[in-house]
């Protein structure tokens, strides 16, 4: 079958030009070199050669249901899911949109492109977590329902009277849930996406106890420090560490996520932290699901 041969390391970028420009071979695996990966295509591909490969087909399963991700009634498939298998999606209970992944999350507020597949023609849903409604654009707002027991966790750690700051904060999440399911006397929240930041009030208005602010995390300034930081930020948050060190009181406790394989847990989420704060304490190191094959997202508790 022809392929293109394209270096490992450019496989991500050119996988999402194939998929963009629809000349990826639907129903064909690419196969894996030392240091090449060859990807099966339908037409000739500008700036590629076409090499002949062995390609075997990709065995069509049963949908696998638990391997999207469902935010509301939009469900979120992969970039080589079809029509036809959509359509089956879409006789699910409470399912009305299919959408599909257009690449990786990228840009500044880690968001991802996503193409209409099937059903209704929009990308805003209500999403429902321990009994909180959250509004929000799919597409225009970063966002997973897979920390749904992480955020409910954070929020049983907190002690009465604590005053909680939220970096990267998005639609909410983790405010609402802290306000509704702890004793937080004050829960600050801090957003740079301006389209998360409006869903964001709306999503908050009713709990006096959340503050929210629309500003890179770098520019918060704030007079009082507080008893506990949460980072949701897991492919950059060392780098903010320490603006969250500044905000810090002493003895406060730093939530830091981040993304590991298996085998670097807890060696490289610590070592990340230790490149920005010379001194803490570790009190727990928790998986947070599954992000890709034996890949995590890790929650890191420390304290100062």
């Amino acid at each position: 079958m022809k392929c293109i041969k394209v270096p490992k390391k450019e496989a991500q970028k050119v996988k999402e030009m194939l998929m963009a420009k629809k000349l990826f071979a639907l129903g064909y695996a690419p196969v894996a070199g030392r240091t090449y990966i060859y990807f099966p295509v339908n037409k000739e591909v500008k700036g590629y050669t076409l090499v002949e490969k062995e390609i075997i087909p990709v065995k069509k399963e049963e949908l696998d249901f638990s391997s999207y991700d469902q935010i509301g009634d939009i469900v979120i498939v992969g970039e080589d899911v079809e029509l036809v298998e959509a359509k089956k999606l879409l006789k699910r209970p409470n399912v009305k949109v299919v959408l599909r992944k257009k690449g990786i999350h990228h840009g500044e507020f880690r968001t991802q492109d996503l193409e209409f597949l099937a059903g209704e023609k929009r990308k805003e849903t209500i999403y429902i977590e321990h009994g909180l409604r959250m509004k929000l654009d799919v597409e225009q707002c970063y966002f997973t329902p897979r920390l749904g027991t992480e955020r409910m966790r954070i929020a049983e750690l907190v002690q009465p009277g604590e005053k909680v700051l939220v970096l990267f904060s998005g639609v909410a999440p983790y405010p609402l849930v802290l306000a509704k399911y702890s004793q937080a006397s004050l829960i600050f929240a801090v957003e740079k996406n301006p389209v998360a930041h409006q869903y964001a009030l709306e999503n908050c208005k009713k709990y006096m106890s959340v503050v929210l602010y629309n500003m890179d995390v770098k520019e918060f300034s704030y007079p009082e420090k507080f008893d506990r930081i949460i980072m949701p930020h897991p492919s950059a948050a060392q780098e903010f560490l320490p603006v969250a060190l500044k905000h810090l009181k002493k003895n406060g406790v730093i939530h830091f996520y981040t993304f590991a394989a298996d085998t670097e847990i807890p060696e490289k989420p610590v070592g990340l932290i230790r490149t920005k704060v010379p001194t803490f304490r570790v009190l727990s190191v928790i998986k947070c699901g599954q992000y890709a094959p034996k890949k995590y997202r890790v929650c890191v508790d420390f304290t100062v």
